[in-house]
């Protein structure tokens, strides 16, 4: 049986109207601390989110989502922090158009392959109309 090592991760979403608390996951984070990973990876569905808000601004929520990405590979403007500590900005919740969910915690072996399986349950999961 292989190692499993702790990992931590969230879903992102778009809220296009916050006080109806209606959201479309279109990402996830990862941080795993034992194999130096953070990643986020993130996949708007434009119609299924037109669908729920269809005046949402597509150019404003792309924008956004794009920082995710870059954070996470210390890209961004938060390159100088640790990869813990842009996991922890990323996730700190929100009240924006853009949030992340509740941290939750697993056991992998694979850090990228779980945010593959995270991302095909959590995101791909409900793309079809």
């Amino acid at each position: 049986m292989p190692a499993t090592h702790p990992y931590d991760y969230a879903v992102i979403r778009v809220v296009p109207k916050v006080e109806r608390d209606e959201f479309v996951n279109v990402g996830v984070i990862l941080y795993c601390a034992d194999f130096d990973y953070a990643e986020a990876r993130i996949e708007l569905d434009e119609r299924r989110l037109l669908a729920l808000a269809p005046d949402v601004d597509l150019d404003a929520v792309r924008r956004h989502l794009a920082s995710y990405p870059a954070v996470c590979d210390g890209t961004g403007p938060l390159a100088g922090l640790s990869r813990r500590e842009r996991f922890l900005m990323l996730v700190a919740p929100r009240s924006t158009m853009i949030q992340p969910s509740p941290v939750h915690t697993g056991l992998c072996d694979d850090p990228a392959a779980t945010l593959e399986r995270l991302m095909d349950r959590l995101v791909r999961a409900g793309s079809a109309l």
